[in-house]
């Protein structure tokens, strides 16, 4: 397994599906990260207002707000626009990859996931964001 230390990241988990959040929640925390979570797009942003996390993992396909337009609203405040938000769905057909990155995720995550890939993606995503941040 790839080691990396999240013990001084904060993350935002949102998904309707308790069992797709329990699995990132249970990991990451095993890894000393600090773990929110949301049950949809409008719970998360609530978050959002007090909590300042290291990354966002969201759910496309999510009752009250989905993932596209809780991103939307992730880039549309100042404070939250440059954070590294992840795409973590089921949306496995060819193409849905492309779809997430043009619609301005910083990576993504099929389900179900094995974790060496989940934790690579997540600490791609947070590097890539950081150099953007520190070249500007």
């Amino acid at each position: 397994m790839i080691s990396e230390d999240i013990s001084s990241w904060t993350i935002l988990v949102i998904d309707d599906d308790r069992d797709n959040v329990r699995v990132p929640e249970l990991i990451l925390k095993y890894l000393g990260a600090v773990v929110y979570t949301a049950s949809n797009g409008e719970e998360g942003l609530r978050i959002l207002e007090t909590v300042l996390p290291t990354l966002v993992l969201v759910d496309l396909s999510m009752p009250v707000m989905d993932g596209w337009t809780t991103l939307e609203y992730i880039r549309s405040y100042e404070k939250t626009a440059s954070l590294p938000v992840i795409a973590v769905t089921a949306h496995a057909m060819k193409g849905d990859r492309d779809k997430v990155e043009l619609a301005g995720f910083d990576g993504y995550i099929g389900k179900p996931f094995l974790i060496d890939e989940f934790l690579a993606e997540i600490w791609r995503c947070v590097a890539v964001v950081n150099e953007q941040k520190m070249a500007s």
